[in-house]
């Protein structure tokens, strides 16, 4: 096929959209029927109406071939779970008596049986349910969901490519369930798990689907010969199949490496390639390998995890390298748009200047149908829209906000030694332990607590100017005496104020700094019903005054035991916003630790004793190849270390980090030479705790004893065999007792019940050891 013929054919499309609706209309119908003011019948009315209504946004924008099976109540993965019928065997019953009720067991938990753990969706902020297998499980299929969205977008007419988690990357991401052996390998698995896909396949064609689209992300990742071996005979098996659609198998994240040739000889009729960040790799792999003969190509040219307007020549020049490369090119994002806001037209608070720079999902859906239309019809066509891309382009590379001479040369005059503590750990301990005269196995909280509809008001009238600060500020205070009062009645050892004034723990402090920008509309999905709306970091940045000081030394006005400074660390600052492009990550993280470390001197210059500076991010922004780790982890180690070393040995630093797969950074964790560190482990049965403990850790640690993330109170006996798990890796007096997280998105009463049996187990634990319990 010639190239004009090719690009004639260019076709646009997206792997995945948000689901959440412009108003977050699913969320809120989920949490009502969890609360039961929705029935079921409601809740689906609403997943279908917002179903269609992305699929007749996308049409209109351009997009000739919509995803179906996308679409989640919760997690995509989960959804495959149930697809593949590897339901694990406590949540059966529930899910044989109500499937809707059981799907939200298993994401949730209930009283009686305990969820699927959550961890981090490859280098993502979104969170998936890790499916549990073992040797016995049993594969069925239930190809229910995704026919079902099939025919509902072909009753409006539409091209719908029906889209799952492919089977090499299902396995990949399972663990073995609980009572099966640690070194199980799911993938042994493959043999018995292709035929329910051989199912399911056959079951979408038949209801109508042309293409399917597989997702095989894992393949991005460094895999063994193995892997890519069941790879190969994943997709050769497929492919033979006589009764199917046509596969598309899609990559995303990063480059695909090794697996390029592999999935390149495989009898699929596509592949889907991440063309931004890994382009120049993805470019060379498939030169390498002769191109895609006879295949389709979609380029995913438009980037899906930033919210940055796209550079369309650059893209253009791209489509257009690639069109001898394959029989047919057609254009996409590089991922699915779940990963970025709905529509940044609707901020009307944004600078105007910054406003016209942003893309969120349904800009890029524009970029993509604008790119496929100049390459099927040529440039002149869209000259208006490469007009405005390059105005909108050279007003941000112009700008001031870009641009902070002093912020930059600050960061310049960095040197090793600002970046290390002058005392090594063991004389830092000493000192803390005279200090602060904690009980063994002390307990505290990881920071939030409960962030109640009253204070969820309280704010939103401050906006609204229904409240003036002086209210507002004395109903804060209010909460803080009553979050510090229950803490002290109930016995914890190391307190926090709550952090009722937070909205959220990076927009909170993005709010405070230059160089940041806040959003009303930007939520995205960070795991089932929890949205986040990640500030936008737009230019260099520096703090022109302190963010906490004044709230944490109120608490501790309150209360003679140690108040935690909470500050949220310049990783997962990065991590956890929508990041500039124009410059590297590292250097943007020294900018940000060196605002973080004037929060953490004036804090402990006013008097605390414990400051924890929080770094969940630091795992799941790890890049996905081995080759690339060390790299990052140099300026993420040293951004935290630049953050917390200018305190005086006696002041302890914590840091925190939740629901992601702690082992293969362990060195990091220990180069950040924190004094302790609490980290999530109640769902994975203390796996971390023994981590660290391989490692050598030689500091405190907190492996979590409460999944914060289940409304499941934990009984006392519950967590105190937790902890005792803890003990047998870590030495009692280097063990902390807390929750996996913060608590803000619980409610009161399974919080107080919870931590008055956490605290309970400590005290438990505390006696078995012939230790005073207080």
């Amino acid at each position: 096929m010639t190239s004009r013929t090719a690009a004639a054919a260019a076709r646009a499309t997206v792997y995945g959209y948000p689901r959440q609706g412009q108003d977050r209309e699913l969320k809120k119908a989920i949490e009502g029927y969890w609360k039961g003011r929705v029935d079921a019948d409601r809740l689906r009315a609403t997943a279908a109406e917002l179903r269609r209504g992305n699929w007749e946004e996308l049409a209109a924008a351009g997009i000739s071939e919509v995803p179906t099976g996308d679409f989640s109540y919760y997690d995509h993965v989960l959804d495959t779970t149930v697809m593949v019928g590897a339901v694990p065997e406590r949540h059966r019953a529930a899910v044989a008596a109500d499937p809707l009720d059981g799907y939200f067991a298993m994401a949730r938990g209930n009283q009686d049986v305990a969820p699927l753990e959550m961890t981090k969706w490859f280098d993502t902020n979104y969170h998936y349910l890790v499916p549990e297998l073992g040797p016995d499980t049993v594969f069925t299929a239930d190809s229910t969901k995704q026919v079902a969205e099939l025919r509902e977008a072909l009753g409006l007419g539409l091209a719908p490519r029906p889209v799952a988690v492919g089977p090499v990357t299902y396995l990949l991401l399972s663990k073995p369930a609980p009572g099966v052996a640690a070194d199980f390998d799911p993938l042994t698995l493959l043999d018995r798990l292709l035929p329910v896909y051989a199912r399911v396949l056959a079951d979408l064609r038949a209801a109508g689907a042309e293409w399917v689209q597989l997702d095989e992300p894992a393949l991005v990742q460094d895999r063994t010969p193995a892997e890519l071996n069941a790879a190969a005979r994943a997709y050769r098996e497929l492919g033979a199949l006589a009764d199917r659609p046509k596969l598309l198998v899609a990559s995303y994240f990063d480059r695909l490496g090794d697996a390029l040739p592999v999935l390149a000889k495989a009898p699929v009729e596509g592949l889907a390639l991440d063309f931004t960040e890994a382009a120049a790799a993805n470019l060379g792999g498939l030169a390498a390998v002769g191109g895609l003969p006879g295949k389709r190509l979609v380029a995913g040219v438009v980037n899906g995890r930033n919210i940055w307007v796209g550079d369309l020549e650059k893209s253009l020049s791209t489509l257009g390298t690639l069109l001898g490369l394959a029989d047919r090119v057609d254009v996409a994002a590089s991922c699915s748009l779940l990963h970025v806001p709905l529509d940044a037209s609707l901020e009307r608070d944004v600078d105007p200047q910054i406003l016209r720079w942003l893309a969120f999902a349904r800009q890029k859906t524009a970029e993509i149908a604008t790119l496929a239309k100049g390459l099927t019809q040529g440039t002149d066509t869209i000259a208006a829209e490469l007009s405005a891309n390059r105005a909108a382009l050279a007003s941000r590379a112009a700008s001031a906000i870009t641009h902070d001479p002093v912020v930059r040369a600050r960061a310049a005059a960095v040197t090793g030694a600002d970046a290390r503590r002058p005392q090594r750990y063991p004389e830092r301990a000493a000192a803390q332990r005279s200090h602060l005269e904690l009980p063994l196995l002390p307990t505290t909280t990881i920071g939030s607590f409960p962030q109640t509809t009253e204070l969820r008001t309280a704010r939103a009238d401050l906006r609204a100017g229904r409240l003036d600060s002086e209210g507002y500020e004395e109903r804060i205070r209010n909460e803080i005496r009553d979050v510090i009062a229950f803490q002290e009645k109930t016995g914890i050892d190391v307190l926090v104020h709550g952090e009722p004034e937070r909205n959220d723990m990076v927009q909170y402090f993005a709010e405070q700094l230059t160089g940041y920008l806040a959003t009303q509309h930007g939520w995205v999905q960070s795991y089932g019903t929890r949205y986040v709306r990640p500030p936008v970091l737009a230019g260099d940045i520096s703090r022109p005054e302190p963010m906490t000081v004044r709230w944490t030394a109120y608490a501790q006005s309150l209360s003679d035991r140690p108040v935690k400074g909470m500050l949220t660390g310049p990783v997962t600052m990065l991590a956890w916003s929508f990041v500039r492009d124009d410059q590297p990550l590292g250097d943007t993280a020294r900018q940000v630790a060196l605002a973080l470390r004037d929060e953490v001197n004036d804090l402990e210059a006013g008097g605390t004793s414990v400051i924890q500076v929080d770094e969940p991010a630091l795992r799941e922004t790890l890049p996905l190849r081995a080759a690339d780790h060390a790299a990052y982890l140099a300026w993420a180690t040293e951004a935290f270390r630049l953050t917390t070393a200018g305190v005086r040995p006696e002041t302890q630093i914590h840091t925190h980090m939740c629901y992601a797969e702690f082992g293969d950074i362990v060195q990091a964790i220990d180069d950040l030479d924190a004094d302790v560190i609490s980290l999530e482990a109640a769902r994975s049965h203390m796996q971390v705790a023994r981590e660290l403990a391989a490692h050598g850790y030689p500091r405190e640690a907190g492996p979590g004893v409460y999944d914060i993330h289940s409304p499941r109170v934990p009984s006392t006996e519950e967590a105190a065999a937790l902890l005792r798990k803890g003990l047998e890796a870590i030495p009692a007096e280097r063990l902390w007792v807390n929750p996996d997280c913060g608590l803000k998105t619980r409610g009161w009463p399974e919080t107080r019940a919870s931590l008055e049996s956490l605290v309970s187990a400590a005290r438990t634990v505390r006696a078995e050891l012939g230790t005073p319990t207080d």
